[in-house]
């Protein structure tokens, strides 16, 4: 069975704690939603979930534009519970993907084993690919009110410059698949770190397989913010 691993942002409690609400399976574990309203306000975890431990070393401002803070307080709960399930629905719809769920978002990640992958080189979507991006669409589409980033990565092999105009393309191979099939563009948004933000060990060549990966962040867009404040009467 997959882990939809809890990350949560939460500045004022201990590392113990935070350690503590990880690795949990998303049906069992202490419900998004209700911590919502004790979320400190950052939208950190969520970066440091889409380019690992690699937070603030440059080239994820556009990203942290997009993401912005936690909500918190009683629209925190709300949206926690929005998110929560769509969270769930992607974990079944996609058992291959790993499923995070981030502060008040949520982080797919994609890497060759888990149904959104590219050959050697490669940055079409095969038909493999396209099946699993299907899925998700449906999901996107059950819930309209969200933005989505797409964000493509390498592993170090091949010199940094071409990994860079290889993770762009794959970034944008995905992001225009999922325009093409109904998701509205300003929904979307793409960037690419090439070699630069590794979350395994690029020397072993399991390191290399998980390095080269697609995120796909979900984040509550201004609606459900607002849908969310006006209905906890903030």
């Amino acid at each position: 069975m997959k882990k939809l691993i809890n990350k949560i942002g939460v500045l004022s409690l201990t590392i113990a704690l935070v350690v503590a609400a990880t690795s949990c399976k998303s049906i069992q574990n202490a419900n998004n939603a209700q911590k919502g309203g004790v979320i400190g306000a950052t939208g950190g975890a969520i970066l440091g979930a889409i380019i690992g431990n690699n937070v603030g070393k440059g080239g994820n401002g556009e990203l942290g534009a997009v993401i912005g803070g936690v909500v918190g307080g009683g629209a925190g709960v709300l949206i926690g519970n929005k998110m929560d399930k769509q969270a769930q629905q992607i974990e079944e719809e996609i058992p291959g993907a790993q499923v995070e769920r981030v502060d008040e978002g949520i982080v797919v990640t994609f890497d060759e084993t888990s149904g959104v992958y590219f050959d050697t080189e490669k940055y079409n979507i095969n038909a493999a690919s396209q099946a699993t991006l299907n899925k998700l669409i449906g999901v996107f589409k059950e819930y309209p009110d969200t933005n989505i980033l797409v964000v493509g990565h390498t592993d170090s092999a091949g010199a940094a410059e071409y990994n860079m105009t290889l993770s762009k393309n794959r970034a944008n191979a995905v992001t225009s698949y999922l325009k093409a099939n109904g998701i509205s563009s300003g929904r979307l948004t793409t960037n690419w770190f090439g070699e630069e933000q590794p979350i395994a060990d690029n020397s072993t060549a399991e390191g290399r397989a998980k390095n080269r990966r697609v995120n796909v962040a979900i984040v509550p867009n201004e609606k459900m913010i607002e849908d969310a404040k006006n209905e906890a009467g903030e």
